[in-house]
This record gives structure tokens, C-alpha cells and sequence, in this order.
């Protein structure tokens, strides 16, 4: 009986062990009450000074003494509509995320390993200028202010407390996101880069991918092109509307000189792009050739070396943990190799050892740029503060007070040597494939004030900004930089639009931000009138569809019953194999007749079966849904009114990118400010109880606009709630 009670004692001490274990593995992450202690990491009462202005649309007008204050209390309103969101880019920072999401986030941990960010950041965190440091530092306290009074919101407490630091490399890991970097990495583990088709895309982080392939627009006119000597600026990015790269409105004021509105992402201390009381800026996604994939000679007698010049070089090699879910609180580790050599990053393969290097590899001063961006009084300051360089890409759209516009095509251009294939696989055992300079910005191409008085870009060629003979010059760029060629529908438009109309009102610039017409030079239209010329054999609802193509206007408007059937035409295009379709470029693709036709069958077929008709308006099938909002919308792909939409089981498409964040800028005259904007849902992104989690969507679905306060007196008196972090 005594080794029996004896075994009863020890099976019931080792049920207790597992049930302590199971209720760890599986306890909610964020309060866990023996991990989180979240108590001690908020700063200390009077570290900051910042009230937050809610107005009536809920979006966070931000009032501090200093702008470490402003991005302190910008930190902390943005934690209250869409912690998790800034928790996910901070996670991946920190080399967290398989750790918080599992194993399809672990890439992102070993990203970040793999170009040695926190090298970067170590190494170079203190030549930040100090008032950076502020920022960041302040930002990062208003995030553990936030979770030190929300614990069961936090994913993860391994993640606090954060750190200016913490920041600077959440920073450095966007950009070159956008420019593909995680493409070209993936591309290495999904077999020899030789074999990659064109346009690949292996992308390395699923959970945080920037999908730039569905364009933005940015256009301004100046005092010659407008009816009443008015300057309009047109701030039109297209992104994802939920997600790391979902725009956020704020305002940020303080007594040193911010007093700027406009778009961010989440963990951004600053304004991305919008405008002060003098200027504005934004952006466009454009493609210069900024990463270059190596191949290494290794030495067959030591794995771990590489010819460079004629010498054996070592190659840095480090074994790094990723911590990876497997479920609930249970991570298992997984070792992983990292390597460096004298090009950057290199990944080892069966196939072979590649080294990568790309634009800015190494630079910590992006937050430095866009201070002073943020703080610009002209265009002189402005400019100045874009020679900087600490973004490497974007083209960049510019209009001021003094009636100044302005358009450059800003990337950091390697300066290589000729004579190499820079879009393929290079040799890399030559210094002369290590490029070490860049172009100067002042050689880049750029349109300041145009006898045409306007200047546009549509993710197009900077070298049809405007009319005219001011248009920067293709011949004078080598093609080893890789800058565009290429139209969009988009482009094409502005440029018909602008031309079309030498005295624009405030209220025709608004028509052409939201116009939803196809080019006649675009392959819509070009499909359209194949399709009505050529239609395939098939029953009358084919005749039908058929006829409405060719009695289309070319206009996607949400009445129009044409868009449904083209749209859905080229939806089943994008998924052909027989053509390499960007649905944010639809210019000079090849699209072969019978190519097109099987598309047009299937969209046929794909009306019929979900609507029982071919002829539904537009609306009827593009909708933006969210929370209990289901609205119909006008514009589609590649037009001007951009949206792309994902196909539901019940037949509809719901917007999930395209116009996001719209913000149309006026200085009248006399310099006299005036601004509108809408946000795809609202501001409050993560909250569906909160009024203002859709309370934006039905203007923004009508085309409509709301008024944008930069004065306290006029957020005061649309002031919907008042108070400072942690009230």
C-alpha cells in the first residue's frame, strides 16, 4: 500500500506538472499573470508633455511642448486605435514574430538577421542626431505607456520595454521592403535566381509583405494652370487598407516647429506624407534598380571562403536561434546561418552562395529627413532636407504657399561600372561589381516649375512628368540605373486631363482625383474593343456581354454595366499563365485575341452564375465592406479612382487596396491654406465597437471628402474629446 500511495503522490504531482504546463502553453499571451509585469515601464509622471485632440472624425490631433513630446503623444493615441498592428512591426524588429505568429513569421526573424539591422543600429544608433534620438526614445515611451495600462492587449512582453532603438530598426526594416529586397532574398530560396522568371516575386515575409505592384498617384498644379491663381497638390498613395502599410491620419504640433497632417504607419514617430501651413509632399512607388544579387566563387577546399580579386576571403559566418510558436506558449528553437561578405547579406543554397547589396545598406538616418521635411518652411528647406538621402526610393510630388511645384524621381542610384548585366546575376569576385557611391540627387530626374504648370506621376516614367521640353531627358540616365520606361493608365490620364484644361478650379482638380476613365491607349480598351469586334462563339448572355463592351464609354463608373464584365475579364487574365499582366500598369501588354477570349468566357460564366444576369452595374459587384458597412463603389484597376478588389465566395469583390488615404491641398492665391482628406474606414483601425471604425467608408466609397483642421481653434471647435496619454 505504501508504494501505491507513493505512485498516487506521484502521478498526482506529475498531473499537476502538466497541468501548469498546459496552462501556460496555452494561456492567452497578453495575461499570462506570471510572465507580464508591464507595471513598471510607462515613464515617470512629467517625463512628457502632450494633450491629444480628438476631433469628430476621431482622428489625433497631437499638441506638445517639444516634438519628442508630439511623437510621445502620437505613439500613444495610435497604440488606442491599432496596437496590435504597431506590435506586428515591432515584433518583426525585434526578431519576435515567430515567436508571437509561428512559423510563417519566422522568415521576418530571420530577415532581420540576415542584414544585421541591430548591427547597424548598435554601431551607428548615437551619431543620430540627439533630437532623433528624442523622437524615437519619446515614441517608444508612449507605446509602453500605452501597454503598461492595456497588459492584456500586449502580444508579448518579451517585447517590452521598448527602446528609441527599438524604433530606428522597426524603421530600417520598411524601406527596403518596398524596394523588394525580401523578393530578391526569397527568390534564392526558392531555387538558382537564373531560373526566377521575370517579375517573381518568393516573398520572404508573408505576414508583413508591402504588395507595391498596385501604384499610387501624386499631381500638382501651380498658380499658370489654375483658374484663380490657387496651388493644389494632390496626395493619392495607394496601399493596403489594413496591415503594416495601412495609412493613419494624425496631426503633430509642438513649440519647436512641427505643425504637420497627414499620413503614417504604424510606428512611425512622423508624418510619412501631407503638408504644414507652408508645404506639402508624397509619394509614388517607383522601381530604379536599387538591389544586386552576386554570385561568390567559393573555395572548393574551405566552404566558408570566397574569391575577391584574386584573394581567398573569409566569409562572416554566424549561427543565429529563431524562436519559433509551435502552439499557444510552447516555442521550439531553430538554428539558422547567417553570412556577410564584403557585397552585404549572403544566403548559402545547394545551388550556391549569393551575396546581396542594395540602396542605403547601413543608413540610420531616415527619421533625420523626415524631420526636417516635417518642419520645412519652403522649398529651399525642403529640397535640402531630400538631399539628405535617408530615403532611398519614392517618387516624390511637391506644392508650397509660394505657388512652387515640383516632382523628383528620388532614389539612391548606384554608381556601377558599365558593361555587366546589373538585372541579372553578377560576378562576385571583382570589386568592380562593388558599387560604393550613388548619383548626386541634384543630377536626378526632376521638374521644378514647369511653363506647363503641372507636374504628375502615376508610377510611371519620370521622363513624361509634364509637357513640354522640361521633361527630364532619357538619354542623359544610364540604363544601368533602371529607371522607367513605362506608362500607366494613370499617367496617360493625368497628362490627357491637364492638357485638356488650361484654367483648373479647385473643383476640377477634385474631378480628376477621382476620375474613373481607361485611356484609349490602354489594354482595357484596347481588350474591350477586341472582345466586341472578335466575340467568342456562345449563347446569348456571350452576345450580350459582348455588346456591352461595345457600346462602353471606357468610364468605370458605379452605374456602369460594361466595368463588371471587363474587369472580371482581366481578373481571369491575371491569373493566366499566357500573360504577364500588372494590374496597375495596364499599357503595351501583349494579350493575345484567344487569350483574351477564354478570360471573357470565364467572366461571363462568373456573372451568369453569381448574378444571374451579365448586365450588373458596377457597384453592385465592388463593394467596401467593413463592420456593417456594405457600399457600392466606382473606379477599378489602374484608373486614377484606384481600387482592387479581392473575390468573395458570393461573387462580389471587396476592396483591399488602391485609393487609400486622400488628402487634396489648396494654398489660394494669397497662401491662404485650405485641405480635405478621407481615410478608407476611419480612424479608429482595430476597434469595431468604436464609431469611427467605418464612420469614414461612406464618403470615401462616394467620392467625398472631409474637411481637414490644422488651428486649435478650429479643432476646438470640432473638438469631440480632450486628454493626456493615460487619462
Amino acid at each position: 500500500m505504501k508504494g501505491w500511495k507513493w505512485w498516487q503522490k506521484g502521478l498526482v504531482g506529475v498531473v499537476g506538472v502538466l497541468v501548469v504546463a498546459a496552462a501556460y502553453i496555452f494561456w492567452p499571451q497578453g495575461v499570462w499573470p506570471f510572465v507580464i509585469n508591464l507595471d513598471d515601464i510607462a515613464p515617470p509622471p512629467g517625463a512628457y508633455d502632450a494633450t491629444i485632440l480628438r476631433d469628430e472624425w476621431g482622428v489625433p490631433h497631437i499638441f506638445g511642448q517639444t516634438d519628442a513630446d508630439a511623437a510621445y503623444g502620437l505613439a500613444y493615441a495610435h497604440a488606442e486605435d491599432d496596437f496590435v498592428t504597431i506590435q506586428d512591426t515591432l515584433l518583426a524588429a525585434n526578431q519576435l514574430a515567430g515567436r508571437v505568429h509561428g512559423r510563417d513569421a519566422a522568415p521576418i526573424d530571420y530577415f532581420v538577421h540576415l542584414l544585421r539591422i541591430w548591427d547597424t543600429v548598435n554601431a551607428h544608433y548615437a551619431t543620430i542626431a540627439p533630437e532623433d534620438r528624442a523622437i524615437l526614445q519619446a515614441y517608444a515611451d508612449g507605446i509602453n505607456h500605452y501597454a503598461s495600462l492595456h497588459e492584456a492587449e500586449v502580444l508579448t512582453a518579451d517585447l517590452f520595454p521598448l527602446t528609441g532603438e527599438d524604433i530606428a530598426a522597426a524603421n530600417m526594416l520598411v524601406v527596403p521592403v518596398f524596394f523588394g529586397l525580401d523578393t530578391a532574398v526569397g527568390n534564392l530560396f526558392a531555387g538558382p535566381p537564373e531560373d526566377a522568371p521575370s517579375g517573381s516575386s518568393s516573398c520572404l515575409l508573408p505576414p508583413v509583405c508591402v504588395d507595391t505592384a498596385y501604384g499610387s498617384n501624386v499631381f500638382a498644379i501651380s498658380p499658370a494652370r489654375s483658374a484663380n491663381g490657387e496651388t493644389l497638390l494632390a496626395i493619392n498613395s495607394h496601399q493596403p487598407w489594413s496591415g503594416p502599410a495601412a495609412w493613419y491620419e494624425a496631426h503633430l504640433h509642438s513649440q519647436e516647429g512641427l505643425n504637420v497632417i497627414g499620413g503614417l504607419f504604424p510606428g512611425s514617430p512622423l508624418v510619412i506624407l501631407g503638408h504644414n501651413e507652408h508645404l506639402g509632399w508624397s509619394f509614388t512607388v517607383n522601381h530604379p534598380d536599387l538591389v544586386d544579387t552576386y554570385r561568390l566563387e567559393i573555395n572548393p577546399d574551405n566552404p566558408d571562403q570566397y574569391r575577391f580579386d584574386g584573394e581567398w576571403l573569409d566569409l562572416d559566418v554566424r549561427q543565429v536561434t529563431l524562436w519559433v510558436q509551435i502552439v499557444g506558449r510552447l516555442v521550439i528553437p531553430v538554428r539558422q546561418e547567417t553570412l556577410w561578405s564584403v557585397y552585404g547579406p549572403t544566403v548559402r543554397q545547394d545551388h550556391g552562395t549569393y551575396a546581396l547589396r542594395y540602396a542605403s545598406m547601413g543608413d540610420v538616418n531616415l527619421l533625420t529627413q523626415f524631420r526636417h521635411m516635417n518642419k520645412a518652411t519652403n522649398f529651399a528647406e525642403w529640397q535640402t532636407a531630400m538631399r539628405e538621402g535617408g530615403l532611398p526610393m519614392f517618387n516624390t510630388g511637391y506644392a508650397d504657399a509660394d505657388g512652387n511645384i515640383y516632382y523628383v524621381y528620388n532614389a539612391r542610384l548606384p554608381l556601377r561600372a558599365e558593361g555587366y548585366d546589373w538585372r541579372g546575376i553578377l560576378p562576385g569576385n571583382t570589386s568592380e561589381t562593388l558599387w560604393t557611391a550613388y548619383l548626386p540627387f541634384d543630377d536626378l530626374p526632376q521638374v521644378l516649375n514647369p511653363a506647363s504648370g503641372f507636374v504628375q506621376n502615376a508610377n510611371s516614367t519620370p521622363f513624361q512628368t509634364t509637357i513640354g521640353p522640361e521633361n527630364p531627358a532619357a538619354v542623359d540616365y544610364s540604363p544601368v540605373f533602371g529607371i522607367e520606361n513605362f506608362m500607366t493608365n494613370r499617367a496617360l490620364q493625368l497628362l490627357d486631363l491637364f492638357t485638356a484644361d488650361q484654367a483648373i478650379t479647385p473643383e476640377e482638380f477634385n474631378t480628376i482625383k477621382y476620375n474613373m476613365g481607361y485611356h484609349p491607349e490602354s489594354d482595357v480598351a484596347r481588350v474591350a474593343e477586341m472582345l466586341a469586334a472578335n466575340p467568342p462563339a456562345g449563347d446569348e448572355n456571350v452576345a450580350a456581354a459582348a455588346d456591352l463592351l461595345a457600346d462602353w464609354d471606357l468610364q468605370a463608373t458605379p452605374e456602369s454595366e460594361a466595368t463588371a464584365v471587363i474587369v472580371m475579364t482581366f481578373y481571369y487574365l491575371n491569373q493566366s499563365d499566357a500573360v504577364d499582366l500588372n494590374p496597375s500598369r495596364l499599357v503595351g501588354t501583349e494579350i493575345p485575341l484567344a487569350v483574351a477570349q477564354d478570360a471573357f468566357l470565364q467572366a461571363v460564366d462568373w456573372l451568369v452564375t453569381h448574378f444571374g444576369r451579365v448586365a450588373v452595374p458596377w457597384q453592385e459587384v465592388n463593394r467596401l465592406v467593413r463592420g456593417s458597412v456594405d457600399v457600392g463603389m466606382g473606379g477599378g484597376p489602374d484608373i486614377i479612382h484606384a481600387v482592387y478588389g479581392q473575390l468573395q465566395e458570393d461573387g462580389r469583390l471587396h476592396g483591399f487596396v488602391g485609393d487609400s488615404y486622400v488628402m487634396l491641398v489648396q494654398w489660394d492665391g494669397d497662401g491662404r491654406l485650405t485641405s480635405q482628406s478621407i481615410h478608407q474606414f476611419g480612424s479608429a483601425t482595430s476597434h469595431p465597437e468604436s464609431p469611427h471604425y467605418a464612420d469614414q467608408a461612406p464618403l470615401f466609397a462616394n467620392r467625398q471628402l472631409k474637411p481637414v483642421w490644422l488651428t486649435e481653434a478650429d479643432i476646438r471647435a470640432h473638438l469631440e474629446r480632450e486628454y493626456r496619454p493615460g487619462d
